[in-house]
């Protein structure tokens, strides 16, 4: 399998806009770039003594928080307590907690927003635990970097969600195309949206996207950047790359298969909210699409890593770290539940059981996911995504009418001539 480049993300970084009413409640606990001390005289599997530990996330991984927190309490004297949170509310309520110090002893994070809660000081280092897990090399990179801050690691993979190709096979067939064999290249993957929408079936198409969703967009097409060798954003995060080469085969791509009529007509208004609805219905044959949604298909799909212009695969390492609060007083029982939830029989007969990806390595290729080689595949191409963090990356990328918004939809859309100034305006946002 293809590996793209691998980019040191920054540590500085608010990844959205919306932390920014995290920042100012920050004001009357830990200083900012100032995470918490380690956490001292831990044992390596922790203190599992009866205690009650509280743990919060948000709602859409509900189902994946349950199933981890419900065997972690039949094998253990600890007891965890869950707290769902909305999705829109969690950030504010993280935010009021760590200025009143009241954080639970757990909480998890979207990925994007980790970086900037270490730095804040939201989370403990966690680094000496970390380390001695005999299986590190094997933790999914793109999670444990995220909550890295000076050298010092404070989070560990809570839930993978990744972005893969999926294709309906039935409609592959019907089209002539070989129903096991995935598109290998940009191209390839034009071509078999191109047939299948010209089977011309009622209310059916070749492909679909959300074409006015900055974030099912950055899921979606930056991994084709990443599978052809090159980068979306500099290292700092500052400056925007999406005028390159493969960026332009991507746009360029796009825009053939909307002349061609070849993309589901509500993806051009599409914001979000039902971006994967048509392809679960069967009425799409190919797509970009978030692989947590594997289990709930109705039909035999194939799944595969995003290509490139030439090939390779890879994908956007979205979901949530978790780590230990710099409220908890009960480190060493936190830590022994987080030591557990990466074991073997956390990841395997918990996650991996239920159909879910693992965040270890050396574990994707387990029995679960033997009888189902797309699950294998899945937890393959997890080890070769990545995870972008800029300071201003919800200005940039996710807000509505986002440069990058206006860059996708001039070249898609409009036909215009637009990259590069486009491109100059995700950067001037960036670089603020």
């Amino acid at each position: 399998m293809h590996t793209p480049r691998r980019r040191t993300i920054r540590r500085a970084a608010i990844a959205f806009a919306t932390a920014a009413v995290l920042v100012g409640s920050l004001a009357a606990c830990a200083s900012a770039g100032d995470p918490e001390e380690p956490a001292e005289s831990i044992p390596a599997e922790g203190v599992d003594d009866g205690s009650t530990l509280t743990l919060w996330t948000r709602a859409p991984l509900e189902h994946q928080a349950n199933l981890l927190v419900d065997a972690y309490n039949e094998t253990h004297e600890n007891q965890v307590e869950l707290t769902v949170v909305p999705n829109d509310d969690y950030v504010a309520k993280v935010g009021a907690a760590a200025g009143s110090g009241g954080l639970p002893d757990l909480f998890a994070a979207d990925i994007v927003y980790v970086p900037n809660w270490v730095q804040q000081g939201l989370f403990t280092d966690i680094s000496e635990q970390v380390d001695g897990l005999d299986f590190k090399d094997s933790i999914n990179e793109g999670h444990l970097s995220a909550g890295t801050y000076e050298d010092k690691e404070h989070v560990l993979p809570f839930v993978l969600d990744l972005s893969m190709l999926f294709w309906n096979k039935e409609l592959f067939a019907e089209a002539g195309l070989d129903a096991e064999k995935a598109p290998a290249t940009l191209e390839e993957f034009a071509a078999a949206a191109q047939a299948v929408q010209a089977l011309n079936k009622p209310d059916t198409y070749g492909t679909a996207t959300g074409l006015n969703c900055g974030g099912c967009l950055v899921f979606t097409w930056f991994p084709s950047i990443w599978a052809s060798d090159e980068e979306v954003l500099t290292d700092d995060g500052t400056e925007s790359l999406l005028n390159g080469d493969a960026a332009q085969e991507v746009y360029d791509t796009w825009a053939g298969l909307q002349e061609a009529g070849a993309i589901l007509p509500s993806s051009t208004d599409e914001a979000g909210p039902t971006w994967t609805a048509a392809f679960s219905e069967g009425k799409v044959g190919v797509m970009p699409f978030p692989a947590t949604l594997l289990p709930t298909l109705e039909f035999d799909a194939g799944v595969a890593g995003l290509p490139g212009v030439d090939g390779g695969a890879s994908t956007f390492v979205g979901g949530d770290g978790i780590g230990i609060s710099k409220d908890s007083e009960q480190s060493p029982q936190a830590w022994n539940f987080l030591n557990w939830m990466m074991s073997e029989e956390a990841q395997v007969e918990v996650l991996a059981q239920d159909g879910n990806a693992v965040s270890r390595g050396d574990l994707a290729d387990n029995e679960y996911a033997a009888a189902d080689p797309r699950l294998v595949t899945i937890n393959e191409v997890a080890a070769e995504g990545d995870t972008p963090v800029a300071i201003n990356f919800q200005q940039a990328f996710n807000a509505p009418g986002s440069p990058w918004l206006n860059l996708v939809r001039n070249a898609v859309l409009k036909g215009t001539d637009t990259v590069d100034a486009d491109n100059d305006e995700i950067t001037a946002i960036l670089s603020q």
